[in-house]
């Protein structure tokens, strides 16, 4: 059983991605999955099952700061009725609830995304809460997880615990050529920056509409993709910026093949985010073969690219001088292929759902 998600398909977010690539994988396995998730996220045409997967919908405020730890309380006390061989918890939020899961009998197993109180848009008592769930998810569950190699320092010297590394992972995709997608908002294949993430402030939108303002990309554009769960006064000045500035098109929140067609078809990925975990994101640009330029942030840096360009965090000036050498330098005939290969052997989902598999194994015993 996994809890700790919104829900999916098509619900924006890391763990989200994460959650639906890794249970259809373990489906494919021969294990049995259920996922718990928020119903007022859960797109009700998925019905309750989706590539094997079931689904248990049960309510949660749409508040940011109280919908995780409700419809994660709730999840468990779900649990315990329902009492699965596996509790998978999935972050360090909802990861709080761990010593209720495990004062139920519940074998726990928690993955941890990254270190969410280090997200801007969390206050002081926010923060202390993601602290705490971190320290309960990280020594109170059979087996913790980690996504990279960066938090698996961090949780090996805080809380001297020997976590698993199991990373976040991609589908290789097939290249979609340019199309309707591309047509509706007015794109040229190749010549534009692309984003895909959430709004919110450290992925530092603001940055790369400044720095696409300075540089010289003569016929580029400058493709935001993604919308916000719970819009705020950043989300307002990033859609304020953008339609202030000449050649920025904002999508919105997309799926399915309109979202390939836009990772196919782009000329460069930008990710100048302050905080990630591992960013599926930045693999998912990489598994379509893109020039990537991103911000030298520690989880950034752990995807271990050779290919990937690298900026000092916030130094708007130089991500500028980044694209305009992108923008310049023509790509290799073989420039695709070896970024495909690459993801394809280091992040593979048939592999992290092995691994995980026999992880779930090994604490079943």
């Amino acid at each position: 059983m996994i809890i700790g998600i919104r829900g999916f398909p098509n619900v924006q977010g890391g763990v989200e991605t994460h959650a639906e690539q890794l249970g259809t994988e373990l489906v494919k396995l021969g294990c049995e999955v259920e996922a718990v998730v928020r119903s007022p996220y859960q797109p009700a045409a998925v019905g309750d099952s989706w590539n094997g997967v079931r689904f248990k919908s049960l309510w949660s405020p749409r508040s940011r700061g109280l919908e995780a730890i409700i419809h994660t309380t709730l999840a468990v006390l779900y649990a315990g009725l329902r009492r699965p061989d596996i509790l998978h918890i999935q972050a360090i939020g909802p990861g709080i609830v761990t010593p209720l899961a495990r004062l139920l009998g519940l074998k726990v197993v928690a993955t941890h995304h990254g270190p969410d109180y280090d997200r801007q848009k969390w206050g002081r008592f926010a923060r202390t809460v993601l602290q705490l769930g971190e320290r309960w998810s990280m020594r109170h569950s059979q087996q913790a997880i980690v996504i990279s190699s960066v938090i698996k320092e961090l949780v090996q010297r805080k809380h001297r615990v020997e976590p698993a590394l199991i990373p976040n992972g991609v589908h290789l995709p097939k290249l979609l050529p340019a199309g309707a997608t591309l047509e509706k908002f007015g794109l040229e294949a190749g010549r534009y920056v692309l984003l895909v993430s959430r709004i919110v402030p450290e992925k530092r939108h603001l940055d790369l509409i400044q720095a696409y303002a300075q540089a010289r990309l003569p016929g580029w554009k400058l493709v935001l993709v993604g919308a916000s769960d719970h819009p705020d006064a950043y989300t307002q000045s990033v859609l304020d910026a953008a339609a202030a500035q000449a050649g920025v098109v904002c999508t919105g929140f997309q799926t399915g093949a309109a979202l390939a067609e836009l990772y196919a078809n782009a000329g460069v990925f930008v990710l100048p985010s302050s905080h990630e975990g591992l960013p599926i994101a930045l693999l998912e640009a990489l598994s379509y073969g893109l020039p990537v330029v991103a911000s030298d942030i520690p989880a950034n840096m752990a995807v271990n690219c050779d290919d990937i360009r690298y900026y000092p965090l916030g130094q708007v000036a130089q991500l500028a001088m980044a694209l305009e050498q992108v923008a310049a330098q023509p790509l290799d005939a073989g420039y695709r292929e070896r970024l495909r290969a690459f993801v394809s052997e280091r992040y593979s989902w048939p592999q992290i759902a092995r691994e995980t598999a026999a992880l779930y194994q090994r604490v079943c015993k």
